[in-house]
């Protein structure tokens, strides 16, 4: 396959699943066009069957390959455009790295719930439940044992930037926006993906968003 990827997006100010093969393709560098439908619209609607068979962001066309969610899309731009550089080259990293992604997949449904990414937004004095509460030192304990365990290299979850990362990316936004304490053992994380140009773009395009919306995880 010769030609360009092409990422179908949500809203770059809510769309946490988006942002993350968007990220991964931004950071090293693969060329390619996206395509932003606009969350919860008619335009949406219409527009999300054409585009992806679970109707969901984000999507990536490649030739005559649709491929879709976001964990799989970082699998396939890894292995056809990273040459496995998206993962440690480590073994037992790397499986750690895959075991920490897989559980931000497919799990942290209360956080994800109830603090919708909205990187534009700040929350003063946010109340946790205590299920997200929960959610979130179980993140902050994955984060802390990833640095401590396989981050010498670098500074990100397993020193160089991965798909970990940018799995967790939007979870640091939702940090952001609802004020959660970051220790100081892990503000240097926090620090190194939010300086990141690939990121600092993301979110410059979200600033100059105009919709609003609550964004839901069904979709974003």
């Amino acid at each position: 396959m010769s030609t360009r990827p092409l990422l179908i997006i949500g809203n770059k100010n809510y769309s946490s699943w988006s942002l993350r093969p968007w990220l991964l393709l931004r950071h090293h560098g693969v060329a390619f066009d996206e395509h932003r439908l606009l969350l919860d619209t008619p335009e949406f609607a219409r527009e999300i069957g054409d585009w992806s068979p679970n109707r969901s962001v984000p999507a990536l066309r490649h030739g005559g390959l649709t491929v879709w969610d976001s964990i799989a899309i970082c699998e396939y731009v890894n292995e056809t455009f990273l040459g496995g550089a998206g993962w440690p080259r480590d073994a037992a990293a790397r499986a750690v790295a895959r075991s920490v992604a897989a559980e931000m997949h497919s799990g942290f449904r209360a956080l994800r719930t109830r603090m919708p990414m909205n990187a534009r937004r700040r929350v003063a004095d946010f109340a946790y439940g205590e299920d997200v509460r929960a959610e979130i030192e179980r993140v902050l304990a994955i984060w802390r044992d990833c640095r401590a365990r396989f981050g010498a290299g670098g500074p990100f979850l397993f020193g160089g930037f991965s798909i970990a990362d940018a799995m967790y990316a939007p979870v640091v936004l939702r940090f952001v926006t609802y004020g959660v304490a970051i220790t100081s053992d892990l503000q240097p994380w926090v620090d190194a993906l939010l300086a990141l140009p690939a990121m600092q773009e993301w979110l410059r395009d979200g600033a100059a968003e105009t919709e609003v919306l609550v964004a839901t995880e069904a979709v974003a």
